[in-house]
């Protein structure tokens, strides 16, 4: 385990943290450009928010909510509990390195996605080569989305093999079942669609 993160509880709740305020701030950035013309041209069904969630606050492009505040808190006290349990008592602090890599590397794999939407909507609106328009059902969406993450899952197995981090562990865990979520949404919205 990365030293700094077992002296204290708060090196790992504060970078889990400032990664979650940071997605948050990703998303409604590209949310915004999604409204502003990207819209144009690459059409998503249904919510730009894929977790249900977070949908309400990204659909109103709210930066901060009580529903955001509520999970990041949570969060922080579930980790800081956890610390405790296993790590200051020297009980499992293997459990605190695998769910605190879990939450950290998930944000990893999604400021991934947060980044390259950016590149493009940014080129989108700037009329950079990209012509054209692309709709996508939300079934569509929501497999690609579990597709990305189960390949993330696979490179985490990789890295963990290759040094043997409980750390790392974590992020094959949580990306594995973010994209099963993601891969059960997607089975419900084609069902809803079929009957509809």
């Amino acid at each position: 385990m990365i030293d700094a993160f077992s002296v204290s509880p708060w090196p790992g709740i504060l970078f889990w943290a400032a990664l979650f305020i940071s997605d948050m701030h990703f998303t409604v950035i590209c949310a915004r450009m999604y409204e502003a013309g990207v819209r144009e041209h690459l059409v998503f069904e249904g919510s730009y928010e894929l977790t249900p969630y977070h949908q309400p606050d990204i659909d109103a492009l709210r930066r901060f909510s009580p529903r955001f505040l509520f999970a990041l808190l949570a969060a922080c006290v579930l980790l800081s509990c956890l610390w405790w349990l296993t790590v200051r008592d020297s009980f499992a602090p293997m459990v605190y390195e695998t769910a605190l890599g879990a939450l950290v590397l998930v944000q990893f794999t999604v400021h991934v996605r947060h980044i390259r939407n950016y590149f493009v909507f940014k080129a989108v609106l700037a009329g950079e080569g990209i012509a054209g328009r692309m709709e996508y059902a939300r079934h569509t969406v929501l497999v690609h989305s579990a597709v990305e993450l189960f390949a993330f899952a696979a490179l985490y197995s990789i890295l963990c093999i290759l040094t043997t981090s409980w750390f790392i562990l974590g992020g094959p865990v949580a990306c594995a079942i973010v994209g099963v979520k993601h891969r059960q949404l997607a089975t419900q919205h084609a069902a809803r669609s079929a009957v509809a």
